[in-house]
């Protein structure tokens, strides 16, 4: 056999041993994983679709695409894992700045998801509520139509709970509830001194949540990018160069591991 004869073999055993040591290691690091705790509402960052098509040769709808292929995976690892409340961030209220094409794309592929998440057999199998967090009026009519049948199809369930940020800014949003705070006490049916953490918890989009344990985001960027600023005071942060498509269960259990191991004192 000559060396060119040779070379695809010896690349197909490569991969072999190199998938079976993944495997062995994901096995394994699943098994801690479920021997602790594990956090009842994770919230994710999802970045870094844009750079992934690009580093692939891709064109950037095509990282999107990829993108929410991941996403659906990252449903079957909670699921799996137990996870009850699960918060991603897909579309921020800067993102409405893109590029028309880009945006019009992403309204395309939300519109089309959100009708599939309604009809989605694991959705109903397993109860999950759908819900929306952002401001819906800067969405297309017929985005806002898909967003009300998947919630829709879902309003009964309470097993578990997948929330999607979508037209999503956190300062927007603490804006918005200090309006509607201040609504009240004009009208008289709220006191200033009643107002306290929990009283204005009740006026954000995430009223019907626990603030988020583990908060993750991908693409090697530090920071929370307007991102459930109010929620996430305690939440424990957790940063990855992954970029999102390339985002495997093995990271994903990693950065719970690495909860599992840090001590949460609350400020105690």
């Amino acid at each position: 056999m000559s060396p060119q004869e040779a070379e695809p073999i010896r690349n197909e055993i490569s991969r072999v041993i190199s998938n079976t040591a993944y495997q062995t290691y994901e096995r394994r690091l699943l098994k801690e994983v479920r021997e602790h705790e594990i956090p009842s509402h994770i919230a994710i960052i999802m970045d870094g679709n844009r750079r992934f098509a690009r580093e692939f040769g891709l064109q950037p709808n095509e990282g999107h695409i990829k993108g929410k292929d991941k996403l659906e995976e990252l449903m079957e690892w909670c699921l799996e894992l137990g996870v009850k409340i699960l918060t991603v961030y897909a579309f921020s209220t800067e993102n409405v700045t893109r590029t028309p094409s880009e945006v019009e794309y992403l309204m395309n592929l939300f519109e089309e998801n959100f009708r599939k998440l309604g009809d989605d057999e694991r959705i109903h199998k397993h109860k999950i509520k759908v819900t929306v967090l952002g401001q819906r009026d800067l969405l297309p009519e017929k985005v806002r139509k898909a967003i009300e049948y998947a919630e829709g199809r879902t309003a009964g369930y309470d097993q578990y709970f997948y929330n999607i940020a979508v037209a999503y800014g956190s300062r927007q949003e603490i804006i918005q509830a200090i309006k509607q705070v201040a609504e009240k006490v004009r009208k008289g049916e709220l006191k200033v001194d009643e107002i306290d953490e929990k009283v204005f918890s009740n006026f954000l989009y995430t009223a019907d949540f626990p603030d988020p344990d583990l908060v993750l985001r991908t693409s090697g960027e530090e920071r929370v990018s307007n991102f459930l600023l109010w929620q996430l005071a305690y939440a424990e942060l957790y940063f990855t160069d992954v970029y999102w498509p390339g985002f495997r269960k093995i990271d994903f259990l990693r950065a719970i591991r690495t909860y599992q191991l840090r001590q949460r004192r609350f400020g105690k």
